[in-house]
């Protein structure tokens, strides 16, 4: 993507343009190339199996509700399993589907066949009721009772945390600020610390900073927090040149099964995103936004003061190579903010944000490396 310092729109403007333009040269190209008759055939069958009804296998994982409370609904995952728990802990606003989001490309599904004790906690949908919470509600309440009850179910076994984006940092903060829960281990994937180093939020920076930070406080105030269609655009926006370029790449593709299911999964993702609570936004927005708090490894929560300095237990960092929301410079700033962790382990492994975690090469690239950290 095209920047330059104040003039974000022009950026965006830039990548629409040459995203469109690439559209035009490559379709070009595709239409002067015939395909195979396989590749016609698979490609006929692709679009038949499409019309009736998708071709991914969207299924979820079996699954039993072992607890619930406010905004916490914990699942243990059916199959024969031995061994540590492993809790996968989501973030905010993004659906807990993100760990099981298809067959064939699912953690879940990939945990449960090695034989692990797989458990996940979803937060449910926000209402306008919850505008109230805010982080401190996950870090004291949430979190820490779904890893003691996950770790009772599991027989007394410390717990190894696998979480994703902003569910990372919500794990590190609540080991720091309670090293007694029963935690062995925690796995972050496309988690930023480092706020000034994500690219898409650069253009908005002198906006905010003009405005005194309230720029869009009225707003979130107003709504009871960041509604879910506005987390959806922010999505969107982050990867809006594959957008832009999908139709080709839809078209380059047809005749390859896999990719298309994985963009029909995607789509159900996109399509459920949640909203924020108001003031668990606001301390997002304020805190580590515009302070950028947390790339120093500490946070203010309401005069109460967490330090990363206190996770002691081993930590696995994953970057995404094309990640545009929590680019490598953004997570692995995390690498040094953990002085009392016992092993501390950084690795680039390839996909955007949703796709390091379980893109179609994270079969191959980040599971085995969570593999191989769990032991």
């Amino acid at each position: 993507m095209v920047r330059s310092r104040g003039r974000g729109g022009q950026g965006v403007r830039a990548s629409a343009f040459d995203g469109a333009r690439r559209v035009r040269d490559e379709g070009a190209a595709f239409l002067s190339v015939s395909l195979s008759p396989v590749s016609l055939a698979a490609a006929a069958a692709n679009v038949v199996g499409k019309v009736r009804g998708g071709l991914a296998d969207l299924r979820s994982m079996p699954r039993t509700l072992i607890d619930q409370g406010p905004n916490r609904s914990v699942y243990r995952f059916h199959g024969e399993s031995s061994g540590p728990p492993v809790l996968l802990v989501p973030p905010l606003a993004a659906p807990a589907l993100c760990f099981d989001l298809r067959r064939g490309c699912s953690l879940v599904e990939h945990l449960v066949e090695q034989g692990r004790r797989t458990y996940l906690v979803d937060y449910g949908a926000v209402a306008f009721s919850d505008r109230r919470l805010g982080m401190e509600h996950w870090i004291d309440e949430v979190l820490p009772r779904t890893i003691r009850k996950v770790s009772e179910d599991a027989g007394g076994q410390e717990v190894q945390v696998i979480a994703w984006c902003l569910g990372g940092l919500f794990s590190l903060l609540t080991a720091a600020d309670k090293p007694e829960l029963p935690i062995s281990s925690i796995v972050t994937v496309a988690s930023p610390v480092d706020f000034t180093a994500i690219p898409l939020m650069a253009p908005f920076r002198p906006l905010i900073e003009i405005t005194g930070g309230y720029l869009l406080t009225p707003f979130y105030r107003l709504l009871g927090g960041a509604p879910s269609y506005v987390v959806g655009r922010v999505f969107w926006a982050a990867g809006i040149e594959k957008e832009i370029t999908k139709p080709l790449a839809i078209l380059r593709n047809l005749d390859d099964r896999d990719y298309l299911a994985q963009l029909e999964a995607v789509d159900r993702f996109m399509g459920q995103m949640m909203a924020y609570p108001g003031r668990t936004f606001g301390q997002l927005y304020h805190r580590l936004f515009r302070a950028n708090d947390l790339a120093d490894g500490a946070l203010d929560l309401g005069g109460r003061v967490v330090s990363l300095s206190g996770v002691r237990v081993p930590v696995l960092i994953v970057a995404g190579e094309a990640d545009t929301i929590a680019p490598r410079r953004a997570v692995e700033r995390l690498t040094g903010l953990l002085p009392s962790s016992p092993k501390v382990d950084f690795h680039l492994a390839p996909g955007g944000h949703l796709g390091v975690l379980t893109g179609r090469h994270a079969r191959t690239t980040t599971w085995p490396l969570i593999d191989t950290f769990l032991g």
